[in-house]
């Protein structure tokens, strides 16, 4: 009876840590500063690479169009990223860290193209997950 008792105990043990382990997804984007992530967030904005933008947006992620004043989360916007997978914008990009204080970081990415020009305000936070992108408001000055 003891040994089909240790038996059990230790097949729980181990389903529950394999459990664990499968639960747990691995996050390419966890150690990257905040330039990375940036140039992350631009890859896949400007150049359709949506290999990682499920972990490069925060959970409560928000993106606002001022120009039509429209607001997206993440599931909307990730969803937007997918479906324009792999097409690339014809536009000179740049971008630059305007602030970066302990756990948040503004940045600024342009992107000019022939007769107009977008502007994306990027609200960076470093959460447990590594720095992600929590908030961006684009308009076309």
């Amino acid at each position: 009876m003891r040994t089909i008792t240790t038996t059990i105990a230790t097949a729980f043990i181990v389903i529950a840590s394999f459990s664990s382990f499968a639960a747990e997804k691995s996050n390419p984007l966890k150690d990257m500063n905040t330039m990375a992530i940036l140039a992350a967030y631009l890859d896949a904005a400007a150049l359709g690479n949506v290999q990682f933008s499920e972990q490069l947006f925060a959970k409560d992620f928000e993106y606002y169009n001022t120009v039509n004043d429209s607001k997206y989360g993440k599931k909307d916007y990730t969803k937007f990223l997918k479906e324009n997978k792999g097409l690339q914008y014809d536009c000179k990009t740049t971008y630059e860290i305007l602030d970066e204080s302990g756990k948040s970081c503004v940045a600024k990415a342009t992107m000019e193209f022939e007769k107009f020009t977008r502007v994306d305000h990027i609200t960076l936070s470093n959460t447990k997950n590594g720095w992600q992108v929590s908030k961006v408001v684009t308009t076309y000055p």
